[in-house]
């Protein structure tokens, strides 16, 4: 890969960064993607427990997203048990990145010969090279541990934090940070697809200290149990008292019409377009972009992944003028 290419670094997890990576990766750019390891439901959980490896999951989407292969591979490595009492929820690429992690004895080799195999255009990086438990303190004090349990307590979240106290950030990690012309933000789960990164000692420090644009990706819609009726300078104000520092200089937002259909079936889970408050967004020094971002899968909105591409390749072309 040229080093003359501008360094991307993209901070996230869940499916929103995978959405976004399937565009980013036909531009010529030099992309890492930092991904949290605080998952603890579903397959990964599983295999967390049961192994003692860091949560494969997040970063096996990422992988399969900037991977260059046949469909048929990304499909395999994204297959999903249906059947089968101990393999079903299991899916074979989590399963190969634990015989991987096995195999060398370190889930960030295992990463790293992974994305041999995957041809991947760019670097994963787990944003730990453990696994890390996600807390959740709530505005009535009250905690609760564990990031797939956080999003259903009910209770509105003042601060999230991890455990164990001693979290070594990978090397690398911090290097890419040091080294991105772009510090990219997003999308995900506020509480617990970001800050679980950013909350990793050195991590959010150095995207405070970078001399880099740093771009958040806003959600589109909010999330109960997490953002309830957050508006967008909500999300950036939830980050910036996390870090202890006002550290993004951009935000994209959604100003596409969302249909009443898809309204009212995210109404169902308490769910609704993000409010882009301009002024506040203003008020925070924010240079904002806000364009028609959305795509439609199944009735579920997703951020359209050549449109928001295409948009954080200008920004860094304006950069450099």
């Amino acid at each position: 890969m040229s080093s003359s290419q501008p360094k991307v670094v993209i901070i996230g997890g869940g499916t929103g960064l995978s959405v976004l990576l399937r565009g980013l990766k036909h531009y010529p750019l030099d992309i890492t993607a930092i991904v949290t390891v605080a998952d603890d439901g579903g397959s990964s959980g599983r295999l967390r427990n049961e192994l003692k490896i860091p949560p494969p999951g997040d970063i096996r989407n990422v992988l399969a997203a900037l991977s260059d292969v046949e469909p048929l591979v990304e499909e395999l490595f994204q297959h999903r048990f249906n059947k089968g009492n101990s393999l079903t929820g299991h899916s074979l690429g989590n399963l190969i990145l634990a015989a991987m992690t096995n195999i060398t004895g370190d889930f960030v080799h295992a990463i790293t010969e992974m994305s041999k195999v995957l041809n991947v255009r760019g670097k994963v990086l787990p944003a730990a090279n453990r696994s890390v438990v996600l807390h959740a303190e709530m505005e009535d004090g009250t905690v609760v541990s564990g990031e797939s349990k956080i999003p259903y307590s009910g209770k509105r979240i003042k601060r999230v934090f991890l455990s164990p106290k001693k979290i070594e950030p990978l090397p690398e990690a911090i290097e890419v940070i040091q080294q991105a012309d772009l510090i990219i933000i997003g999308p995900g789960s506020l509480y617990t697809s970001i800050l679980p990164n950013l909350l990793v000692p050195k991590i959010g420090e150095e995207v405070c200290r970078s001399r880099a644009k740093k771009v958040y990706i806003c959600n589109v819609m909010t999330q109960a149990g997490e953002t309830l009726n957050y508006s967008a300078s909500d999300h950036v104000k939830a980050l910036n008292n996390h870090m202890n520092c006002l550290f993004i200089d951009t935000i994209l937002v959604n100003h596409e019409e969302i249909p009443d259909y898809i309204k009212s079936l995210y109404a169902e889970e308490l769910a609704k377009p993000v409010h882009y408050d301009v002024e506040e967004l203003d008020a925070l020094g924010l240079e904002v972009i806000s364009d028609e971002i959305i795509s439609y899968e199944n009735d579920v909105i997703r951020h359209d992944t050549a449109k928001v591409a295409k948009l954080l390749y200008q920004l860094l072309n304006q950069k450099k003028e």
